[in-house]
């Protein structure tokens, strides 16, 4: 059964024996037959939390009766002026701001699938992610035009795009209160893509579900979370770490979210001390930022969780010791929606990931691919409510084997049962908590004139935990310099993957069959 009219989604699934194992042992993970995600706002309200602040933005505060509100105007724009109909995909890009939370809870209350993407994002970044989620409306941020324009010229499916500026006209003239679309749990509600590390990006697909199983696993039994705290945050809302630190966390609880005004650990540290700020979620590298920070502006602050990369032992030491919070780590990904290893308060084992999150269940692969028990070192494979569900795309059986989802990274599970990261089993650059891909950059360096060979890997950064680091090899009689080339990537990707270390080679150390061999570049000085 569906409440969808548009069945493309549920049209590209895998097919069903190559999905994974899904387990729901949780009470709270029992679902009505119609279940839309943005009945958690309609939670809200019932349990009269309507007039508590919901999100907080300089000095403007919007209720949970302001953001229901909000959200019912951009579904009734979507539905009477844009045609959505249940199913339509969605595409959301915008900075964190007012304006894009509402935009998710209208999206999912109108029945469309929602796609997120980041602000940073070039043009034909862009193009790949609407073209393979066949994406037929857009909410834009205004500011965000110039290089979406460009985009959109190579998305034929995109029938209709909605400027910011021009949707807050529209919601004035809405029609108000609207009831969440009939969905059911099992319809698609989120496309949530990876960071194209391995080629073309993955598109994950979440239901509504999904959408709530994420805040009844980790933020109801990890996080524990009350409608007095004041959530904050780095991760942006397209991460799905950031959908929930920033969307869905809060409101299942009825706390509130504050948006900071503009980047900056010196903002974020401003805006913790003036609005008393409980929660934090940012990476380790953010971690570290805020220690430069004076400390005193994060007094309000009581638990601070970390994800996007493995967060240290010295810095979860140091945290503490000038905090007096002990940070709470854990492992998620995109095809499984958020957390799913992590420990909170006197479990917390600095240095180590934690153990399964309640709902999931986790283990370790051994090298033929069969868990295996008590401590060791394999490939981490995880079990519960969520799970991987690629849009059309055969790397679904690299992701799930034998019904468990593999994440590709490696980890030591100890006597206890804990589970300490090790590596990546890829070519995953994790750098300030965002995965890059080595090939995407050098395919950027590639287009360069200049350019005849480029290779890519990660160094160790104490800032950053890892830096993009390039080697490059010019064509014969070319010259540039290493700023012109991060320029050019720069303005060719998102900038964040840009090489912050380049060094130029006369070649590049391959196998006799033409093969790179990244290794030895690792393994060089």
């Amino acid at each position: 059964m569906t409440g969808h009219v548009d069945t493309f989604v549920r049209d590209n699934l895998p097919p069903r024996d190559q999905w994974p194992e899904l387990r729901f042992t949780l009470p709270e993970l029992q679902f009505p037959e119609h279940y839309n995600a943005s009945s958690i706002l309609d939670a809200a309200i019932d349990n009269k939390l309507g007039p508590r602040p919901a999100m907080h933005y300089l000095s403007i505060t919007y209720t949970y009766e302001m953001l229901l509100r909000d959200a019912c105007n951009i579904a009734n724009v979507l539905k009477h002026d844009f045609g959505l109909v249940p199913g339509n995909r969605v595409l959301i890009h915008a900075s964190n701001s007012m304006f894009s939370i509402p935009a998710w809870w209208g999206v999912f209350r109108a029945g469309g699938v929602a796609v997120g993407t980041m602000p940073m994002l070039r043009a034909p970044e862009l193009a790949i992610i609407l073209e393979k989620a066949q994406v037929s409306h857009a909410i834009v941020d205004s500011h965000l035009a110039a290089e979406f324009e460009q985009a959109r010229q190579q998305a034929p499916s995109l029938m209709h795009v909605i400027y910011t500026d021009d949707l807050d006209q529209r919601m004035a003239s809405a029609a108000g209160y609207c009831s969440a679309v009939k969905t059911t749990p099992n319809d698609p509600a989120l496309i949530a893509f990876t960071s194209g590390t391995t080629g073309k990006p993955k598109g994950c697909v979440h239901f509504h579900r999904d959408i709530a199983a994420m805040a009844e696993t980790f933020s109801r039994h990890v996080l524990r979370p009350k409608a007095s705290d004041v959530f904050i945050g780095t991760p942006p809302l397209a991460f799905t770490f950031g959908l929930g630190a920033g969307v869905v966390f809060p409101a299942n609880v009825g706390a509130a979210t504050v948006v900071c005004p503009k980047p900056g650990f010196d903002v974020l540290a401003d805006t913790i001390a003036q609005h008393k700020a409980t929660t934090l979620f940012t990476s380790p590298t953010g971690y570290r930022a805020l220690m430069k920070q004076d400390l005193s502006k994060l007094a309000s602050l009581h638990t601070c969780v970390s994800a996007g990369e493995h967060l240290p032992k010295a810095t979860s030491d140091q945290w503490f010791e000038r905090t007096g919070i002990r940070i709470i780590d854990g492992i998620g990904a995109t095809e499984m929606i958020h957390i799913f290893v992590s420990a909170r308060g006197d479990d917390i084992r600095p240095g180590a990931t934690g153990k399964a999150v309640p709902g999931y269940e986790a283990t370790l692969l051994d090298a033929n691919d069969q868990p295996f028990d008590g401590e060791g070192e394999g490939r981490l494979a995880i079990r519960g409510p969520t799970g991987c569900r690629y849009l059309a795309d055969e790397r679904q059986c690299n992701y799930v084997v034998n019904g468990w989802n593999v994440t590709g990274d490696l980890y030591r599970r100890d006597a206890d049962g804990y589970f300490w990261y090790l590596a990546r089993a890829d070519d995953i650059i994790i750098s300030s908590g965002y995965n890059i891909g080595a090939p995407e950059v050098e395919n950027a360096l590639l287009t360069h004139d200049a350019v005849s060979e480029a290779a890519v890997i990660g160094v160790p950064d104490e800032e950053r935990g890892q830096i993009v680091k390039a080697f490059v090899v010019l064509k014969p009689g070319a010259s540039v310099d290493a700023r012109a080339l991060q320029d050019h990537v720069k303005q060719t990707i998102a900038p964040y993957k840009y090489p912050r270390a380049i060094e130029f080679v006369a070649e590049l150390p391959k196998t006799h069959t033409g093969k790179l061999q990244r290794f030895k570049l690792r393994e060089s000085p």
